[in-house]
């Protein structure tokens, strides 16, 4: 069975569960009706011993179908007594919370008691869903509520079900609301670009965790020949142009702006890893879209490329307008094939299509010392040619095992391991500094923070 078919064939089963659920939610809503019937079945019984009760079973048989059928009357009576619509966003976002909105419209001439069930995506898991609110005649009221999708890919949304009663509370009349727009794209996390649209460097970077870096480098791309003016620097004398024109000319530089920045993301299995629901694959996918927002805005060229395999989702670096959806169109459909990931092949195509000195940031894990010899001579080699920097990630469940106090052999043997997890992780990095890789040893929830620092450090430094 394809992947597909099983993705509907669940879709459908979740379906059927959900409308389960909903007719004993709606069985349940109308207690009031099944305590009523219970109270005048019980008149009933008691009347067979005492005689008396039978005319007051019947007096209260009566009064309760009778408030019955005028609740019936109310509920039922006109149309479009109840208008509703649900407001879905062009995109969700991926590990974000992303709101949904519901309004609804009374135009009955009373006061209703509405229960709102929303059928949400497959996905979600979620079957016992509901919101109880209560509308005035005449009144229109929107409704909120957050969903955080875990994976990209479609989400599906179904009908919007409304149960209304009065205040009598004896019948409820469901309403079916058949919204246009039921698809949805979860995209990677766009929300974090607004989060992060403050870096123009001012005080509050301090307080998200970014840091201001002193220029102590220089990187300086020639811009044009001027004459000589007193406080400019000796050393940018051009002889060549003073000997020509017979006076004292200068080179003028400026900081040079359109490097190229590559985010070069791990397919493999390596990156399913899941962290606080979401796979380092997302959170590097996450951070990847925040730092080609923030090397645009810099005045670089930024640039993505996945790789397993084989590479894929190749995106030249550029610095134009469409660049941004370029990138996140491409990092919508990055996904893992659970295989072992080709450095040697990562190299090859890197030699082939970037032949313009780059930053490379590669995410990727390695979770032994041994993984990271067996790249090695892939990454050096990457390394002679660009500037690359290697993201890799702490396992924060070991480090949770490290601070726990041993009370006994098996709570030794634990800690014991964590430990020398923990040690292989700081080995690597040593390993990569003694052949002048740079890299980043990160919990997935500070990827993103501790990529822009490294990046602004870079530029800072003028180490590119």
């Amino acid at each position: 069975m394809s992947r597909i078919s099983m993705q509907k064939k669940e879709r459908t089963n979740n379906y059927e569960d959900f409308l389960v659920v909903s007719f004993f939610k709606n069985l349940f809503l109308n207690n009031r009706f099944f305590y009523g019937m219970f109270g005048c079945i019980v008149l009933f019984v008691f009347s067979f011993i005492y005689s008396s009760l039978f005319i007051v079973a019947k007096l209260t048989l009566t009064a309760f179908l009778v408030a019955v059928i005028i609740d019936m009357l109310i509920l039922f009576l006109g149309k479009n007594n109840i208008v509703a619509w649900r407001v879905l966003p062009e995109k969700l976002s991926n590990g974000d919370d992303n709101e949904i909105k519901i309004t609804l419209r009374n135009n009955y001439g009373i006061e209703v008691f509405c229960t709102i069930i929303d059928e949400l995506p497959f996905q979600f898991q979620i079957r016992d869903f509901s919101i109880n609110k209560n509308i005035v005649s005449g009144e229109e009221k929107t409704f909120s509520y957050k969903i955080r999708p875990t994976e990209r890919g479609e989400y599906h949304f179904g009908d919007t079900l409304i149960y209304v009663k009065t205040k009598l509370g004896l019948v409820a009349k469901r309403y079916r609301i058949k919204p246009q727009q039921t698809m949805v794209k979860t995209y990677p996390s766009f929300i974090q670009l607004k989060k992060y649209d403050f870096i123009s460097f001012n005080s509050s970077n301090l307080q998200m965790g970014l840091k201001k870096i002193r220029r102590i480098g220089n990187s300086f791309e020639f811009e044009q020949i001027k004459d000589y003016v007193q406080g400019d620097n000796i050393k940018d004398i051009n002889w060549k142009a003073t000997a020509k024109r017979n006076q004292l000319m200068v080179n003028q530089h400026q900081d040079e702006k359109s490097q190229q920045i590559y985010s070069i993301i791990d397919t493999g299995r390596v990156m399913k890893m899941p962290f606080k629901e979401l796979s380092l694959l997302d959170y590097a996918i996450n951070a990847s879209l925040v730092i080609s927002s923030v090397v645009l805005r810099k005045h670089d060229k930024a640039g993505l490329l996945s790789f397993s395999k084989k590479t894929e989702n190749y995106v030249r670096a550029e610095r134009r307008n469409s660049q941004m959806n370029l990138i996140l169109e491409s990092l919508y459909n990055v996904n893992t094939d659970f295989a072992e990931s080709d450095f040697g092949n990562l190299y090859a195509l890197i030699k082939r299509k970037i032949t313009q000195r780059s930053l490379l940031i590669l995410y990727t894990n390695f979770e032994s010392i041994d993984a990271v010899h067996r790249q090695m001579k892939y990454l050096r080699a990457i390394n002679k040619s660009h500037l690359l920097i290697v993201v890799f990630f702490e396992n924060t469940e070991l480090d949770s095992l490290r601070r726990i106090n041993a009370v006994n052999t098996q709570d030794i043997f634990d800690k014991t391991i964590a430990e020398k997890f923990s040690h292989d992780k700081r080995l690597i990095v040593s390993e990569l500094n003694k052949y002048g890789i740079q890299s980043i040893l990160t919990s997935p929830e500070n990827l993103t923070i501790d990529a822009i620092n490294k990046y602004l450090e870079v530029k800072a430094k003028g180490l590119l």
